[in-house]
């Protein structure tokens, strides 16, 4: 059961005076589709227009507090930014899950806490707030909850590579591998879940789209819980 959304807002610190475009940027498509909604009353749009958001603002961002990195590193920061992982994990930070309006299927399957169902719900929350509060209010959205802690959230792009690099500095005769546990949904719109495993050992463990990016989730989990066996 998604929980009361004035909830959110005082999370987020944002009061919305159209409380249509909250509620919209707050439901999937399959809540719209099970309770006869218009199309255009799920989240699919704002989302787009939060992707947009999302880029320029970290854009500028980066433009500014990256002074001295070229064009080719900014843009290999931005896309770890804004890669769905780590959007999932800001949207966790919020909680964003729990407040979202979905269909009994897609609620039965795990929804509420999978990566791509919550990264596109916060592109559409930023979205919601760019058309309720104008860009000034989405670009303080997105400094205090997306680009924040940005050490951490730039491990999601590269952080199978990372962790690669750290077995073989520090413990090179145990073997790193990927299992891929499980896979849902239909051919175009697949989830899969993935473990990294050290030396037989699960150290983290991870889901997305494409097996590729579930990879890239459990990885960087893996990262965070070496970090805390050894000094890196």
């Amino acid at each position: 059961m998604n929980r009361d959304l004035r909830e959110l807002q005082d999370k987020i610190g944002y009061q919305f005076q159209e409380w249509k475009l909250f509620r919209r940027a707050m439901t999937h498509s399959s809540f719209a589709n099970e309770h006869h909604m218009d199309k255009l009353d799920c989240n699919e749009r704002l989302e787009f227009l939060g992707d947009a958001v999302l880029e320029l603002v970290s854009s500028d961002f980066l433009y500014r507090e990256y002074s001295e990195r070229l064009e080719g590193e900014l843009t290999k920061i931005r896309a770890s930014v804004v890669c769905e992982p780590t959007l999932a994990y800001c949207a966790s930070e919020i909680g964003l899950g729990d407040y979202l309006l979905l269909g009994r299927g897609e609620e039965a399957t795990g929804g509420r806490h999978r990566d791509s169902v919550v990264s596109d719900a916060m592109e559409a929350l930023i979205g919601a707030i760019y058309l309720d509060g104008g860009f000034a209010s989405a670009k303080e959205f997105v400094r205090r909850f997306v680009l924040n802690d940005m050490e951490n959230k730039q491990l999601f792009y590269d952080s199978k590579t990372i962790l690669q690099e750290i077995v073989q500095a520090d413990m090179p005769e145990q073997a790193l591998a990927y299992e891929t546990i499980k896979e849902w949904g239909p051919d175009h719109n697949k989830t899969f879940e993935v473990r990294a495993l050290l030396g037989g050992e699960e150290i983290g463990r991870g889901s997305g789209r494409t097996k590729k990016a579930a990879e890239q989730v459990a990885a960087y989990r893996g990262i965070l819980r070496l970090k805390e066996r050894i000094c890196i």
